[in-house]
């Protein structure tokens, strides 16, 4: 496969699952920014999405504090911020025009059909009105695009660099909204593993659609360091680290063999966050600080995705 389609291929996986899971933050900080003002504790959770998100430089660039509806505006359709959801479904178009052969029809009537939703009218342009429906449309659009690839390419290296875009954005993301309760600061006076605490920690998990998950998988109240182990270490929660892993290691795998056996620092680097979440235990990395560990596996991700390129794309 030419090195430019399967960039395009990687790219658009990536820009897809981004759009869902700039969605997802958005979510999470309008559930957190909302209970927290029903319980009289309004405090800086637009600020956290936009850490999670990594855009508080860009929008610090523009606008002078992070209200609610400036927040929203840059990363739902600002355009300008090329990882808003809007830039995201645009740049997801237009690599998948630039890759048009390699797609299955179901693949792109999904995207086309997207993109021509997402520029009707002021689909992206209603404030908080309707934010939480358009949220759920977009998490709709990117959730048909992963059923229409899975369920028709082949199993090539077509589809192995369509997945892999797709894992290593979502592990990014993973972290990325678990990372956002360290940005949430407790109003003074309030406890942790009080009322305002057991609510972010909800909002945590119903970002990634994992609540139910949590009571499935531990039957026990919400504990921090299990919503944690959750969202890191199980194997069997589609979105958490260790799953995504799971994946990334197995396509990079499949395109070694599809491409005699070469290997590169990619793999290497894979292998080596893969056995970190494998064989990890979350008392220690509690016990070493969260944040630390989810900052270095989101620097090193990206050092991953800077591999990847330098291997099958240049």
């Amino acid at each position: 496969m030419l090195s430019r389609t399967a960039g395009g291929l990687y790219w658009l996986a990536r820009y897809m699952e981004r759009a869902e899971n700039t969605a997802r933050i958005v979510m999470a900080g309008h559930r957190m920014a909302s209970i927290a003002r029903s319980l009289g504790n309004a405090g800086n959770e637009w600020h956290s999405t936009l850490l999670a998100t990594g855009s508080e430089a860009g929008f610090a660039a523009r606008h002078p504090e992070p209200t609610a509806d400036a927040v929203i505006t840059y990363l739902v359709s600002d355009p300008d911020n090329s990882s808003s959801i809007f830039s995201c479904l645009e740049t997801a178009r237009r690599n998948a025009r630039s890759v048009r052969t390699a797609l299955t029809v179901d693949m792109w009537d999904t995207l086309n059909e997207t993109w021509y939703q997402a520029r009707q009218g002021d689909r992206f342009n209603g404030g908080l009105g309707d934010l939480l429906g358009v949220m759920e449309w977009v998490k709709e659009r990117s959730l048909l695009f992963n059923g229409a690839y899975a369920n028709t390419m082949l199993r090539n290296d077509a589809y192995y660099f369509t997945r892999l875009g797709t894992f290593i954005e979502r592990a990014d993301n993973t972290a990325r909204i678990l990372d956002v309760k360290y940005h949430v600061l407790l109003p003074r006076g309030e406890d942790v593993g009080g009322a305002l605490d057991y609510y972010h920690w909800q909002a945590i998990l119903r970002s990634v659609s994992g609540l139910r998950a949590y009571h499935w998988v531990y039957q026990d109240r919400l504990k921090p360091w299990l919503v944690a182990e959750l969202m890191m270490l199980r194997p069997e929660m589609p979105r958490s680290l260790l799953n995504c892993y799971n994946q990334i290691v197995d396509q990079l795998d499949m395109l070694a063999d599809a491409y005699g056996g070469k290997r590169g620092d990619c793999h290497r680097t894979a292998g080596e966050l893969h056995s970190r979440l494998r064989f990890g235990l979350i008392q220690r990395i509690f016990q070493s600080g969260l944040h630390e560990f989810l900052t270095d596996f989101i620097d090193q991700s990206a050092s991953l995705g800077r591999e990847i390129n330098a291997l099958y794309m240049t």
